[in-house]
C-alpha cells in the first residue's frame, strides 16, 4: 500500500486547516460548572484545564503547586469572582498577572441577589465568613433585585433584566479587574481580610444567568483566539438555546413541589429557587466553616417540625451527620444537593446534568 506524503504545499494547507480547529489558548477554569461552560464553548476547538477536582470547596481550597504552574502558563482564566475563590485572587494578581482573567460573576446581564437573613437563615454582620442569607431576599425571587449597587461597576448597572439573553455587548474588556473591593462575602483562606459584599456569588444555579456567562466566555475566547471565533460563536448559540430549554424543562418538573420548604446545608440555592419558584425556608449552617451552635441546631429542629413533611438537603463536600442531628425525632426526609456537581464527569454536559440532579433531588424528596 501506497502512504500518502503530503507535498510541501498539501502540508502548507493541512498545517493551516489543523491550527484554525485546534485553540491557540492555554485556559484554565475555576470550579466544575464553570468548566462546564467553557468546555462547551470552546467544543471542537479545545479543552480548558480544571482547578478544583472532585469535591474541593472553592471557600477553603488551597491551590497545589502544579495549579499554580496551570494559571502561570494561562493565556485565559475563567473564575466566578473572588466574593467565591478568594484562593485564586492573589495568583491571579501574581503569577498570572500576563493572562486575562474573566470574572463571570460580572458577566454582563447577570441577575444578582442579595444575600437573605432573618428567620431560619442568619443574620451577617459582614465580617465573619457568613456569607449567605440576607432580608430583601425571603421571597426567593424578585424583579427588584437587578439593580447591584457596585462602586466599581457602573458598567453594569443594566445587570438582572428579566429577559437576560441580550448579551451582545462590546464591553468584555471591561470584566476583567478582579479583586473588587465590594464583593468580599467569601472571605476563604483569608477571609478575616475581608468584609463581605451585598450579593450572593452563586450565580451559576440560574441558567438564565448561565447564559449571560456562555456569552461573556465566547467574547473573551473570541478575543484571545480570533482563528476560531466562528466556532465559539456557533457553539454559544447552541448552548444558550440548550439553556433556554432546560428552563422549561426544570420550570414543568418542579411545578408539582413549588410550595413545599426545605431546608438546605448552606445557603447557596436562591438563584435557582428564585428561576424554578421553589423555596429554601432555612439553612444549616450559612457558611460551610461556620458550624451552628445548640441554640441554631434547636431553632432548626423547630422549622422542620413546623413544616411537616419537608426536607433536609446535605451537600456532599460536608458532613452529612449535621443533617441526622437536625432531622433527628422529626419527620422530615432527606436528600443531597450538589452546587459544584462534584461527582459529575466533567465536560460540556456537566452543567446541565447539575440543574438536572437538583431538581430530582427536590422533588424526590418533596413528592408525597
Amino acid at each position: 500500500m501506497q502512504l500518502f506524503k503530503p507535498t510541501t504545499l498539501s502540508a502548507a494547507i493541512l498545517t493551516a486547516s489543523m491550527s484554525a480547529a485546534h485553540a491557540d489558548v492555554n485556559v484554565v477554569a475555576s470550579i466544575k460548572p464553570v468548566h462546564s461552560l467553557v468546555a462547551g464553548v470552546m467544543q471542537g476547538v479545545g479543552t480548558p484545564s480544571l482547578i478544583i477536582e472532585g469535591a474541593g470547596s472553592p471557600h477553603s481550597y488551597a491551590l497545589k503547586p502544579s495549579q499554580a504552574r496551570q494559571l502561570q502558563n494561562a493565556d485565559l482564566i475563567f473564575w466566578m469572582s473572588h466574593d467565591l475563590e478568594a484562593f485564586l485572587e492573589k495568583s491571579i494578581e501574581g503569577i498570572a498577572a500576563n493572562a486575562t482573567a474573566v470574572a463571570l460573576a460580572d458577566s454582563h446581564g447577570i441577575k444578582k441577589l442579595a444575600f437573605r437573613e432573618g428567620g431560619a437563615f442568619d443574620a451577617h454582620d459582614h465580617g465573619d465568613h457568613d456569607d449567605h442569607g440576607h432580608d430583601e431576599h425571603e421571597e426567593h425571587g424578585h424583579d427588584d433585585h437587578d439593580d447591584h449597587g457596585h462602586d466599581d461597576h457602573d458598567k453594569h448597572e443594566e445587570h438582572g433584566h428579566d429577559e437576560h439573553d441580550e448579551h451582545g455587548h462590546d464591553d468584555h474588556d471591561k470584566h476583567e479587574e478582579h479583586g473588587h473591593d465590594d464583593h468580599d462575602e467569601h472571605g476563604h483562606d483569608d477571609h478575616d481580610e475581608h468584609d463581605h459584599g451585598e450579593f450572593d456569588p452563586h450565580v451559576w444555579l440560574d441558567p438564565i444567568n448561565a447564559k449571560a456567562m456562555v456569552h461573556e466566555i465566547e467574547e473573551a475566547l473570541s478575543a484571545a483566539d480570533p482563528a476560531n471565533a466562528a466556532a465559539y460563536e456557533a457553539n454559544a448559540e447552541k448552548m444558550m438555546g440548550d439553556l433556554d430549554n432546560l428552563v422549561a424543562e426544570i420550570t414543568a418538573d418542579l411545578r408539582p413541589v413549588k410550595d413545599k420548604g426545605f431546608i438546605v446545608f448552606h445557603d447557596a440555592y436562591q438563584y435557582f429557587e428564585n428561576r424554578f419558584g421553589v423555596s429554601a425556608v432555612g439553612s444549616i449552617t450559612v457558611s460551610p466553616e461556620v458550624m451552628p451552635g445548640a441554640q441554631r441546631i434547636s431553632e432548626l429542629q423547630e422549622k422542620v417540625n413546623s413544616l411537616d413533611g419537608t426536607c433536609v438537603f446535605s451537600e456532599p463536600q460536608f458532613e452529612p451527620k449535621l443533617v441526622s442531628t437536625v432531622t433527628e425525632n422529626t419527620n422530615a426526609g432527606t436528600g443531597v444537593l450538589d452546587p459544584l456537581g462534584t461527582s459529575i464527569d466533567n465536560g460540556p454536559e456537566l452543567y446541565f446534568t447539575l440543574i438536572r440532579n437538583m431538581s430530582y433531588s427536590i422533588k424526590d424528596c418533596l413528592t408525597d
